[in-house]
């Protein structure tokens, strides 16, 4: 009896212990090399228009500024963060969107652009309402019909979780939670999505071939579009009125500028990627490619702001669309909406 109580409490101290062991997963801890964590400005292109130099990019700041990019508390009701309506897989565009989705099931009256090469860029928004990158996370914050938060609350729910406070320690010396520190690592983060792997950065540097229909395009395509949409960053980052409607109902540049010669100008967005950041324009109207290229083509409204450049729109044929969608897709970059140091930490 003695010896059949022994076996029982050591298979229950085995049985036990197999249990625990299958219960606690082991803590992966992940390795970012500080060497892929710095700033290289792909060759021939132009210097960005924001250099780091008052915000050292660090892995640590580059690392907070990912979580908190992903973080829904920086909404009123910690259900939408940045990557709600940025996706990684679609160019941190909203894929299949026609415009953005906030807090409480709300809808926006814009599409969420993709994000990329920002750096560049000297003014943000579909309007160009916001002028520099490290302010620009204040406006879908506010929003009303997007995170709907204040940046007080924000810093509130940051400095009471104590692995933020380790992180903001780790990032910038010390403890402190404040508006201006969120900034800086969210510019970090967004300042390091570079997009110039794609087949036509290949192409330029002599690796691959394009086909007979791309070249077609390429070929097509300075002809007809590279006026806006200009090598390397494929967006002159001006306003364009290019057609879409002959009244507004929304006003675009106009917005900020008031000034009724920007009626129904948007900034002239960036075609890198543009294969995997559906839909299109600034609301979202068009689904696919042969869609945007149908309206250039036949569907072109006057107005007295339309760019002199679409005044008798851009006729082409069936193959000649092809042809630029064809070369439009070399434009698409899977190392940069596959790279895991852009993914979700969540």
């Amino acid at each position: 009896m003695f010896k059949k109580t022994i076996h029982k409490l050591l298979f229950f101290v085995l049985l036990v212990t197999t249990i625990s062991a299958c219960d606690i997963d082991p803590v992966i801890k992940e390795e970012l090399p500080a060497d892929n964590i710095r700033l290289v400005i792909p060759p021939g292109w132009p210097n960005p228009q924001y250099d780091f130099s008052t915000n050292p990019l660090t892995k640590d700041g580059f690392i907070l500024g990912r979580k908190l990019f992903y973080d829904t508390k920086l909404s009123r009701d910690n259900t939408v963060s940045c990557g709600t309506c940025h996706q990684q897989f679609a160019a941190f565009a909203n894929l299949d969107h026609a415009t953005s989705h906030g807090i409480d099931g709300l809808f926006g009256t814009r599409n969420a652009p993709p994000l990329y090469n920002l750096l560049w860029h000297t003014n943000f928004m579909w309007d160009g309402g916001i002028n520099h990158i490290e302010v620009q996370p204040l406006a879908p914050i506010t929003n009303p019909v997007e995170m709907d938060e204040s940046m007080n609350n924000v810093i509130n729910k940051l400095q009471s979780d104590a692995s933020y406070r380790l992180m903001f320690k780790n990032a910038f010396g010390d403890e402190m939670v404040n508006t201006q520190r969120v900034f800086l690592a969210l510019t970090q983060f967004q300042g390091m999505l570079v997009s110039s792997n794609s087949k036509y950065d290949k192409y330029t540097r002599g690796q691959v071939a394009l086909t007979v229909s791309e070249t077609n395009g390429f070929n097509l395509f300075q002809q007809n579009c590279s006026s806006c949409h200009p090598a390397p960053l494929f967006t002159n980052l001006d306003y364009v009125n290019n057609g879409l409607d002959s009244t507004f109902a929304d006003l675009g540049r106009a917005t900020i500028t008031q000034d009724p010669n920007d009626y129904g100008k948007f900034k002239v967005p960036s075609l890198r990627n543009v294969n995997v950041s559906r839909p299109y324009m600034h609301d979202g109207r068009f689904e696919t490619l042969e869609q945007v290229l149908e309206h250039y083509n036949s569907g072109i409204k006057n107005s007295s702001t339309l760019s002199p450049l679409l005044s008798t729109g851009i006729p082409l044929t069936s193959q000649e669309k092809q042809d630029i969608i064809s070369f439009l897709k070399t434009l698409t970059d899977n190392t940069f909406i596959t790279d895991r140091r852009f993914a979700d930490p969540f």
